[in-house]
C-alpha cells in the first residue's frame, strides 16, 4: 500500500446544526466519537461502546462460571473429607452438572456469535 492509500482524509458534507447537535449528544451519552458513529453506522459495524458492554457482560458471564466452578470443588472437597455422599445428593449433583454442561455450550455458541460480530 502507498502511503497515500493509508492516510486519513477529510470529508465535508452538509448537514442541519440541529442534527449535527442531536449526532454530538448520542456520542457523548455513548462516550464514542462522531467520526466513530458515522463510519460505524455506515459500514453497520458494532458501535464501540456497545463493544465494550458485550465485553463487559461476557466478564461477568465468565465469572459467574467461575463460582459455579469454585462450588463444584467445595462439594468435591466435602465428599472427599466424608468419604461419602449418599444417592440421592449425587443423583441431584449430576442433573445440575449436566445443566451447566448444557449452559456452557450453549454459552460458548452465542460468545463465538458475538466475537464475529465484534470482529467486523
Amino acid at each position: 500500500m502507498s502511503p497515500n492509500e493509508t492516510e486519513n482524509k477529510t470529508i465535508i458534507f452538509r448537514i442541519s446544526n440541529q442534527k449535527k447537535q442531536e449526532w454530538k449528544k448520542i456520542c457523548d451519552k455513548r462516550k464514542i466519537s462522531l467520526t466513530s458513529l458515522i463510519i460505524n453506522s455506515v459500514e453497520k459495524r458494532i458501535l464501540d461502546d456497545e463493544r465494550r458492554k458485550v465485553l463487559e457482560f461476557i466478564e461477568k458471564q465468565d465469572n459467574v462460571f467461575v463460582k459455579i466452578e469454585t462450588n463444584i470443588n467445595q462439594i468435591a472437597k466435602i465428599v472427599n473429607t466424608q468419604k461419602f455422599i449418599n444417592s440421592e445428593d449425587l443423583k441431584v449433583f449430576n442433573e445440575r452438572l449436566s445443566e451447566i454442561i448444557i449452559l456452557k455450550k450453549e454459552q460458548n455458541k452465542i460468545f463465538e456469535k458475538i466475537y464475529s460480530l465484534i470482529s467486523k
